[in-house]
């Protein structure tokens, strides 16, 4: 069953309710990731911060509920985009608010004059790779280090 919700640009006044929908969504990796990446996973009030200097955070809210999913993106240049911070409430997994989030971040990143969106993510998260398999994107065999742990780098083409 499909969950309808807005998705809206998130403003500061939104940055608890990400940080704990982050800290939500990825506590089940917590013992898979390194103490400084989940940190950086799940930000802090300092990190947030700059995460909305960086980038634009969308939220998925839910009328009853609040803020249920979030994900960020960015123009990297080039006609390249990158997404990053892409999570969902657990209660709320598996009922289309990702695919909902995943498509407003690509149109704006479309609408932003980007061809090709990037993304990076690491081994734990298993269910999140599927997810963006399913929805195009592609190992570019590019793997870089994330507080000591393997980050791997995945790609789709907007066209």
């Amino acid at each position: 069953m499909r969950t309808e919700v807005k998705i809206r640009e998130a403003s500061l006044d939104d940055a608890t309710a990400v940080m704990a929908c982050l800290a939500s969504a990825f506590e089940v990796y917590r013992e898979s990731y390194t103490f400084d990446g989940f940190k950086d996973t799940v930000l802090t009030p300092q990190s947030i911060k700059q995460r909305y200097s960086e980038m634009t955070v969308l939220v998925a809210e839910n009328d009853a509920l609040g803020v249920i999913g979030t994900a960020a993106y960015q123009v990297l240049g080039a006609g390249e985009g990158h997404l990053r911070g892409m999570a969902v409430h657990p209660r709320f997994q598996g009922k289309g608010v990702a695919d909902q989030l995943l498509s407003a971040a690509e149109a704006k990143l479309r609408e932003l004059g980007c061809s090709r969106v990037t993304l990076d993510t690491t081994i734990p998260l298993k269910r999140a790779v599927r997810f963006y398999c399913r929805n195009g994107y592609e190992p570019t065999g590019v793997v870089g280090d994330f507080f000591g742990m393997q980050l791997f780098e995945y790609a789709k083409d907007l066209d």
